[in-house]
């Protein structure tokens, strides 16, 4: 028998790629972090000996969730501006917050809540865009859990840069001092067209190219930025990143609710890829991505949440159910954008978007041991026929009791290892009364 760090037993494994497969008993051996084989549970039992245990008899095993979009330090600015559209909300609300508040505690302590809250939620990665990536990622690196951080470049300056230059100078010192790191990777995030000039983008192009790492940018998220680009530059936005060169498969264009036929059909010459957030544009009335018709076209669609404070929370679970549900209605189909795809679309496709699908996202030998484990023996969740449908359309975050990145396990029967529920609660109350009291 071959010695092994971990075995995990499961009544279902569902390893989204190579194929649609469901497995029923069986296991996955872990070793050294990564994932060494998947075989039938009695082939397991007599080939494997394993340090630790896990005996998931009424669980589904899946990949770990990748939000492929977030805001994370905004956590602590959940609730703080509801019911209102976007521009509103960011100009009258969030900017202002923003500009009093935002602080490398402020960001250590919101990431540090959002991280909580994710790997509650099944979430092994999330790709983020927010000021002092840097703090967020030694955050990251210390609860154990995969990001991509984003090398933010907006015109204008902030608590984090003065201009253009700044920005590019700590982004690439930040890129340069994770680049031998496993779990934190980076990515451009130029925040929007509207807040990044034509110079800022044509050096990111570059740049980006140079150190082959994606470009991560809001685009098409609302009907009045689409309107406003075209009055002022006499283009459509997406007309413009093609002219600049950045539409490629280093692109991960979020939100896009407002699209042509012919803008889906260059997308999907291009390569680029596409992050839907259903919640957060549906709570501010953004408009719908054409998901279906996206993926259709052969347009990788992967998953986010946005920020807690537009959302209101970091559940890809809910963002499954959204988006298949959504989809549906936007294209008038019930056949949309099945459960598996939604699954995938949580998974696998967000690893690629990231351009680390040769890392994680499924679970195959080889790759990293990045695993979710959701109990479906409740009753919320009976009669079980299909589990995949059963996680995409029934299931809760709540029902997450294991979750495991690069073979450590980061939530033990609902329990978290790296971090401390009690502190973190009681830190973003404290915030919480701050930003309360303006």
């Amino acid at each position: 028998m071959k010695n092994v760090e971990t075995l995990i037993d499961a009544r279902w494994i569902v390893p989204v790629a190579p194929d649609d497969r469901v497995l029923e008993d069986h296991s996955l051996a872990i070793h050294e972090g990564r994932i060494i084989d998947l075989l039938p549970r009695e082939e397991a039992a007599a080939q494997y000996h394993p340090a630790n245990r896990a005996d998931l008899g009424e669980h589904v095993v899946i990949p770990g969730l990748i939000n492929a979009h977030a805001h994370a330090a905004m956590s602590l600015m959940r609730g703080l501006a509801d019911d209102l559209p976007l521009m509103t909300w960011l100009e009258e609300h969030i900017w202002p917050a923003e500009a009093k508040w935002v602080s490398p505690d402020f960001v250590h302590d919101g990431v540090q809540l959002a991280i909580a809250e994710m790997i509650r939620g099944g979430t092994t990665c999330f790709n983020d865009m927010y000021f002092f990536p840097d703090v967020a990622a030694r955050v990251a690196r210390a609860a154990g859990i995969r990001a991509c951080m984003g090398l933010i470049v907006i015109d204008f300056p902030t608590a984090w840069a003065s201009g253009p230059d700044e920005y590019f100078a700590k982004g690439i010192e930040l890129h340069d001092a994770y680049h031998n790191e496993p779990l934190i990777h980076t990515a451009f995030a130029p925040h929007a067209p509207y807040t990044v000039s034509d110079g800022p983008l044509e050096r990111i192009r570059t740049v980006a190219d140079e150190l082959e790492i994606p470009i991560h940018m809001h685009v098409h998220e609302t009907l009045f930025e689409v309107e406003e680009a075209a009055r002022k530059q006499g283009c459509r936005p997406l007309e413009r990143l093609d002219r600049l060169g950045l539409l490629s498969p280093s692109l991960m264009a979020v939100h896009m609710t407002q699209l042509t036929d012919g803008e889906i059909a260059r997308l999907a010459e291009s390569g680029s890829h596409v992050v839907h957030c259903p919640e957060s544009n549906l709570k501010l009335a953004s408009g719908f991505a054409p998901v279906a018709k996206l993926s259709a076209a052969g347009v990788n669609v992967a998953l986010g949440t946005d920020g807690a404070a537009s959302n209101n929370d970091l559940d890809m679970f809910g963002e499954m159910r959204t988006a298949a549900l959504l989809a549906k209605a936007v294209a008038n189909d019930a056949a949309a954008i099945p459960a598996m795809e939604a699954l995938r679309m949580a998974t696998i496709n967000g690893a690629r978007a990231l351009g680390i699908d040769e890392t994680t996202g499924s679970l195959e030998p080889g790759k990293a041991a990045d695993i979710t484990a959701v109990r479906l023996d409740r009753l919320e969740t009976q009669p079980l026929f299909d589990p995949v449908s059963q996680l995409v359309y029934a299931a809760s975050r709540h029902q997450v009791t294991d979750v495991w990145v690069a073979g450590r396990q980061l939530l033990h029967d609902r329990r978290l290892t790296t971090l401390d529920e009690a502190e973190l609660t009681a830190r973003a109350r404290a915030w919480g009364a701050k930003l309360a009291g303006g």
